[in-house]
């Protein structure tokens, strides 16, 4: 208990589960800029679920929205979200949130929303990878692998054939790393059913 790594002890959110912002985002498609205003919206099966309102001023974003947690009232929340730049090695500069939870002040690229938009450490977030068992980590590298081979997704559903243009010892060499992870993928299913192989 105490080392930080919550999600060890049944929790179930990860960053998967809460809208997010992404200060890069915003800032490699232009709204950053001071003296702006722009709305965000989050859609689902191409519906809108969510959108907030987002003033930029220098050094600062303010976030306008409304919200309301289980079967309560909407609340009107609009508050600042500060930003700090650093300097990239080869010219510019990059920024960051200075996450608004009370106590924190976080620098960080990404805020998931609830309540208030914080950091994943204030909301104790896992990494949808962190709570991956071993099998199931080599799954996705086996579909990783697949779909660079332009496999049909799946592990189950086979190897496929060369690409066209790709050297064949690349291309063996990507097959048997595939099978090692294919391996070890149903290996850990089959423990994780109590299924002797």
């Amino acid at each position: 208990m105490g080392s930080g790594r919550r999600w060890h002890f049944g929790v179930s959110d990860t960053t998967d589960d809460y809208r997010s912002i992404d200060v890069r985002r915003w800032r490699r498609d232009g709204p950053l800029e001071p003296h702006q205003s722009f709305g965000w919206q989050w859609s689902r099966h191409g519906e809108v679920v969510a959108s907030i309102q987002v003033r930029t001023e220098p050094d600062r974003v303010i976030l306008t929205y409304r919200h309301r947690s289980g079967g309560s009232d909407w609340q009107d929340e609009s508050y600042p979200v500060c930003l700090d730049w650093t300097t990239c090695h080869l010219g510019g500069q990059r920024p960051w949130f200075l996450c608004p939870a009370r106590g924190c002040g976080r620098r960080v690229a990404i805020l998931y929303g609830g309540a208030i938009f914080a950091c994943r450490h204030c909301y104790r977030l896992a990494y949808p990878s962190q709570r991956e068992t071993d099998g199931d980590r080599a799954a996705r590298r086996a579909d990783r692998i697949r779909e660079r081979l332009g496999w049909e997704p799946g592990i189950l559903n086979g190897n496929g054939l060369k690409p066209k243009g790709m050297h064949w010892r690349t291309f063996e060499r990507l097959t048997a790393e595939h099978d090692a992870y294919v391996e070890k993928s149903l290996a850990g299913m089959a423990q994780q059913f109590g299924i002797k192989l």
